[in-house]
C-alpha cells in the first residue's frame, strides 16, 4: 500500500513503496560521482526536493532510489552497480533530463497505476510515428517481459504510466505500441525519445503475481 514520506527505504528500493507513474517533474542531472561498485548521482529538481528528507524515495526514470543528500533544490542518490547495469541510468550523464516522482502519500491519488519502482528490464524504440495530438511510438523488449503486456493494460517506461496499445508477440523481435499524449510529450523525457533510445520498462505487478498464482497453485505455504 502507498506510504508517508519520510520513511527510511534501502537505496534500491526494497521496501514495498508506491509510485503511480505520473511525473511530478523533469529535474536535470548535474552530478555523476563513481564510487566504484556504486554512483552518486546528484539531480537539480526544485519541486521534489520543496519537502525531501534524507531517507525518502524518489523515483528517477522509473527507478526507486533513496535521498542520502538535499541541498537547496539539489538532491543526491547512489546507485548501486547491479542497478547501474540493468538500467539506463548507467549511461546517465550531467546534464541529462530525468522523470522525477516521489513515493506516492499515504492519502495520495492513484493517478496511474501501481509502480514499485523495480526496473525488470529496458527497452528499445523502434518506430514513432507523430500526428497532430498524439504520437505511437513502438518499443522492442525481451520475450520474458512481453508476455506480461496486453492491450488496454499498463506499462511504466522511464517511470511514466502508459497504456497499452497492442502487442506484437513476434519471436524474433516482440514489440508493443503506446500513445502519448500532449501532456505526457510536455511534461516528460519521453517527448524527446527517438527511435534507438533506451527506456527502462516496468511491467504491472499484478501481472506477475497472477503468472506465479497459475504456475504455482498448490505452493505450500510456509509460516
Amino acid at each position: 500500500m502507498p506510504v508517508a514520506r519520510g520513511a527510511p527505504y534501502d537505496t534500491e528500493g526494497t521496501a514495498q513503496l508506491m509510485f503511480t507513474g505520473i511525473v511530478e517533474e523533469r529535474g536535470e542531472v548535474v552530478a555523476v560521482r563513481d564510487l566504484g561498485d556504486s554512483a552518486r548521482l546528484s539531480v537539480h529538481a526544485p519541486r521534489v526536493t520543496e519537502d525531501a528528507r534524507l531517507g525518502d524515495s524518489i523515483a528517477v526514470d522509473g527507478c526507486c532510489l533513496t535521498v542520502v543528500d538535499v541541498d537547496g533544490d539539489t538532491f543526491a542518490a547512489d546507485v548501486m552497480r547491479a542497478t547501474l547495469t540493468r538500467t539506463t541510468l548507467g549511461g546517465t550523464q550531467a546534464g541529462a533530463a530525468v522523470n522525477l516522482e516521489r513515493a506516492v502519500p499515504a492519502l495520495g491519488r492513484l493517478g496511474g497505476h501501481l509502480v514499485q519502482g523495480h526496473v525488470d528490464g529496458t527497452g528499445i524504440i523502434r518506430a514513432r510515428e507523430p500526428s497532430a495530438h498524439w504520437d505511437l511510438v513502438t518499443v522492442e523488449v525481451a520475450a520474458r517481459l512481453v508476455r506480461y503486456l496486453a492491450p488496454q493494460g499498463s506499462v511504466a517506461l522511464d517511470g511514466v504510466s502508459l497504456t497499452v496499445v497492442d502487442v506484437d508477440d513476434g519471436p524474433d523481435h516482440p514489440t508493443f505500441t503506446v500513445s502519448l499524449i500532449p501532456a505526457t510529450l510536455a511534461a516528460t523525457t519521453l517527448g524527446q525519445r527517438m527511435p534507438g533510445a533506451s527506456l527502462n520498462v516496468e511491467v504491472d505487478i499484478i501481472a506477475k503475481y497472477v503468472e506465479r498464482l497459475l504456475v504455482r497453485p498448490h505452493a505450500e505455504v510456509r509460516a
